[in-house]
């Protein structure tokens, strides 16, 4: 006998009833599935105490190279920019000029502005003389220094020079007249030999070819050098040394010497044979190694050529 099934029409459900019920169960797990991988993915984001100190010490790390880049960088700056400096230097020339007759090439040549020569040349147009070296340190934006740098090359002409003294008075000569000898027109004879680390500036004018303009500069020179060791330097300051090389002899001994284990960069950078660089590594050296006792060291750092540790060495003691 067949028993009736009590649930039968309870849980029987039609063709379209039982899709919806799979759609609706579907739904659910979608909704939780997306519930649980959102919780997941959360989760995941999140740092550990581990990740956490692992990305201080890279932000560190970063931090620190960032700053090495930065010095780096300033330090090529400085270089920049210095060797800028001491290129605009090089290029200055600075050789005799009689401001009378110099062209606008001459006085760029010299370091002065463009615009300064244009007014020296303006001047000059309208009939203005430089009679003396006084009048030229009146040109309008020349510095003191500036014009203590130049005026060992500055000259003016006997003519210019003359000219100013023609409109004093001069006394008739008459026969009682004695005109007394110009001692400062007095030339060596040819053979005479004098020695170029002890001649004054009043010596040297007696040199043919030299006049105070270039005496001047010879011991100018000779005071920020310390002294000539060989006759060869003169051309340094665009002097014919073949002409002049008859008349002069060098006492070695007569040289300035500085202490390299003593002086300072200033002192050391001040000479024209030692540049900020080089004198920065002497000091440098002497801080990590002790005393200098020669230039050997030197030999294969980049700042030093042959030729410039050949030059320093006649200037340079280690005592």
């Amino acid at each position: 006998m067949h028993i009736p099934n009590p649930f039968k029409d309870f849980l029987y459900f039609s063709r379209e009833e039982r899709r919806g019920i799979l759609i609706l169960i579907t739904a659910i797990i979608v909704v939780f599935l997306s519930d649980f991988l959102y919780s997941y993915q959360s989760t995941k984001l999140l740092f550990t105490e581990e990740d956490i100190r692992q990305q201080a010490i890279a932000l560190a790390e970063y931090k620190s190279f960032l700053a090495s880049i930065q010095e780096k960088d300033k330090q090529w700056k400085e270089r920049f920019f210095d060797d800028n400096s001491n290129k605009q230097k090089k290029e200055i020339i600075l050789t005799s000029f009689d401001p009378n007759t110099a062209d606008s090439v001459t006085f760029c040549q010299l370091g002065l502005p463009s615009w300064m020569a244009q007014n020296i040349l303006h001047y000059r147009s309208k009939g203005g003389k430089f009679r003396k070296a006084e009048d030229f340190r009146k040109i309008y934006g020349l510095t003191e220094e500036h014009y203590q740098t130049l005026l060992p090359y500055l000259y003016i002409s006997q003519k210019e020079a003359s000219d100013h003294s023609v409109q004093l008075y001069t006394p008739p000569l008459t026969s009682d007249t004695v005109t007394p000898p110009r001692t400062d027109l007095y030339k060596y004879p040819s053979g005479t030999v004098v020695d170029l680390n002890r001649a004054d500036t009043t010596e040297l004018k007696k040199i043919p070819g030299i006049g105070s303009g270039i005496a001047r500069l010879i011991t100018n020179y000779r005071q920020r050098l310390g002294g000539f060791y060989r006759i060869e330097q003169l051309q340094e300051i665009h002097l014919n040394y073949h002409l002049l090389k008859p008349w002069f002899r060098i006492d070695s001994k007569e040289i300035r010497l500085i202490n390299v284990n003593r002086a300072g960069i200033e002192k050391l950078r001040h000479h024209p044979y030692i540049n900020f660089y080089q004198a920065k590594a002497f000091v440098e050296y002497r801080k990590k190694r002790g005393p200098l006792h020669n230039l050997k060291p030197f030999t294969i750092y980049e700042e030093f050529s042959d030729a410039d540790l050949d030059k320093m060495s006649h200037y340079l003691c280690f005592e």
